[in-house]
């Protein structure tokens, strides 16, 4: 139901029909509300599961690839995020007090989670050192915003040109020995 309800937000916005959302998750409505009986307890639900993923993502990127390459995948990973957000943003701005809470836990999850991917390429000499992880993730959300007729491939131009001027300034690390 969240993959669904996250496909439908995409498209239709968080306001789009319940039965849109059933339907694609092939449920009934009645299974969607008393999984989620408020709109707020979904949207809530598919950004916190969005969130995690993302943070997930880190360590196990770090595992598998050198660290400007885990970085540069988890940059894609939340530019991907950030798509899934644009069908959220309405709801996460209304004033709804049951959604109130979630910017401040995607600052809290993210941030060290980035943290510990920059300072792992800064470390290895991949990019310049003075970049935080808001800065990055303010940088990424505001290429990502919406242009008039541009979409999604427009974004990932946008953020790879970033990531190539993040190696701009990098300093190798000192020769051991």
């Amino acid at each position: 139901m969240l993959e669904a309800a996250k496909a439908v937000f995409i498209t239709s916005g968080v306001d789009a029909p319940a039965k849109e959302i059933a339907d694609l998750a092939g449920v009934g409505v009645g299974t969607l509300y008393r999984h989620f009986p408020q709109r707020s307890d979904l949207v809530k639900a598919v950004f916190q599961r969005e969130v995690d993923a993302c943070v997930a993502a880190g360590p196990a990127l770090s595992a598998n690839h050198a660290p400007g390459t885990a970085l540069t995948e988890w940059i894609d990973r939340y530019t991907e995020f950030l798509a899934t957000k644009r069908g959220l943003a309405t709801a996460l701005h209304s004033g709804d007090p049951a959604l109130e809470a979630l910017p401040a836990y995607f600052m809290e999850r993210v941030g060290p989670t980035l943290g510990a991917l920059l300072d792992a390429a800064a470390a290895s000499g991949e990019i310049r050192a003075d970049v935080t992880p808001r800065d990055l993730l303010l940088a990424v959300a505001g290429l990502c915003a919406p242009v008039d007729h541009e979409g999604a491939a427009f974004s990932r131009r946008m953020v790879a040109f970033l990531m190539d001027g993040l190696r701009y300034g990098a300093v190798p690390p000192e020769p051991r020995g």
